[in-house]
């Protein structure tokens, strides 16, 4: 993470990191998305949310660390972060599987998604790691979000939280080609555009949290998965204040 990159973020909130992902990882996650529309989704699917992305294979694990990413999440996180959750959203026309209204933002306080800069240092609650397995245009759709809402004090207003009733001129589209992963706070106000482009929208979602909170309620089961190194079993730990394996006292 240069300077620069950490001068936007805290500014914005959010930053897109192109060719996170390979032309072969690209290749490989599509085809995985296929065969599982092709296995559970009806012929006139719009919209479709898939949970339980690490079963899909080594090619989902291997985004656990992915060396592109994993040096911004030790900076914007902190070393010790852990994955929280994981989805896949396909967008072939309109809204989102959950809508089109911006969420998140520093007010009210939540305890899980949050942003504070001490000492030099920036301290996020739940963050996320959005990879784009499709190109997403300027005028297509994606991600909206309001930069800078990571440090408000005062609500969004409610009456413009709905992206489908039109664009207020405070949200930003965050866009770029396919292998584009938007790293982002979720104390950043944010949401998905209506889906305008051709094609559809595959956006695979990591979600990390500071080693000791969580958001999502269940946690993984890093026995489960025979292929894991060291590294990525730490990061699969439920949440805790002894990371990385220490004994308990």
């Amino acid at each position: 993470m240069t300077e620069n990159e950490k001068y936007l973020f805290d500014l914005q909130g959010y930053l897109a990191v192109e060719e996170a992902l390979s032309s072969a990882e690209l290749t490989t996650l599509n085809s995985l998305v296929d065969e599982h529309i092709a296995s559970d989704c009806a012929a006139d699917m719009r919209t479709h949310r898939f949970g339980g992305l690490l079963d899909w294979g080594e090619p989902l694990r291997d985004l656990i660390d992915n060396d592109r990413i994993s040096p911004y999440l030790a900076l914007i996180v902190g070393a010790k972060f852990r994955l929280d959750h994981v989805y896949l959203d396909v967008i072939r026309s309109g809204t989102s599987p959950i809508g089109a209204n911006l969420h998140g933002g520093a007010h009210p306080f939540n305890p899980s998604q949050y942003y504070h800069y001490r000492n030099d240092h920036m301290h996020n609650g739940l963050t996320v790691v959005a990879y784009s397995l499709t190109d997403v245009g300027p005028q297509d759709g994606g991600t909206g979000c309001v930069p800078g809402s990571h440090k408000s004090n005062v609500s969004f207003p409610g009456e413009w939280r709905n992206l489908d009733e039109g664009l207020q001129p405070c949200v930003r589209r965050v866009t770029g080609p396919a292998g584009t992963a938007v790293i982002f706070t979720e104390a950043l106000t944010h949401g998905a555009l209506p889906w305008t482009g051709t094609g559809e929208r595959r956006t695979v979602f990591f979600k990390y949290s500071p080693h000791p909170v969580s958001w999502a309620a269940g946690y993984f089961d890093a026995g489960s998965y025979q292929d894991l190194n060291q590294r990525q079993r730490e990061i699969l730990e439920p949440p805790n204040a002894r990371y990385g394996g220490r004994p308990q006292p």
